[in-house]
């Protein structure tokens, strides 16, 4: 079962996966313009939610990492989310482009780990701008 918005993100894990063979800044940039691409294509992220305290809203799940810093979790695919699951999680899928705005407005967020569990990128606010085509 794949849903088609998430159609092409194999592309943004096979960069990923060239990223970690050979971390250079071109292999970043060739990682950042192919999330770019696939943003542009209206592609989406499977996004980890958590029901909000007294309300009925959702919440974007965040994990915090040893040094304090507090990211969202997003996944391009079914089977990464699934891969290191300890607890089911609710998710779901969305924009990336309205996705990386909002974490840009988000006070106290770091960034965005796309596949926490496996084919790993952080995405800080600084690399979600170069992605949104912001000057940094």
């Amino acid at each position: 079962m794949k849903d088609e918005k998430l159609q092409g993100n194999e592309k943004i894990e096979a960069a990923i996966e060239g990223l970690k063979k050979e971390p250079t800044q071109e292999m970043l940039a060739h990682t950042l313009t192919v999330i770019r691409r696939r943003m542009k294509e209206e592609g989406e992220l499977i996004v980890a939610v958590e029901p909000g305290t007294g309300d009925s809203q959702l919440r974007i799940h965040g994990i915090q990492l040893e040094n304090g810093s507090i990211w969202w979790m997003a996944f391009t695919s079914f089977e990464e989310e699934m891969k290191g699951a300890d607890k089911v999680m609710s998710a779901f899928m969305g924009n990336m482009r309205q996705l990386f705005e909002t974490v840009l407005k988000t006070e106290g967020v770091k960034g965005i780990i796309v596949n926490p569990w496996n084919r790993t990128i952080m995405l800080d606010k600084n690399l979600i701008r170069i992605i949104l085509g912001m000057t940094a």
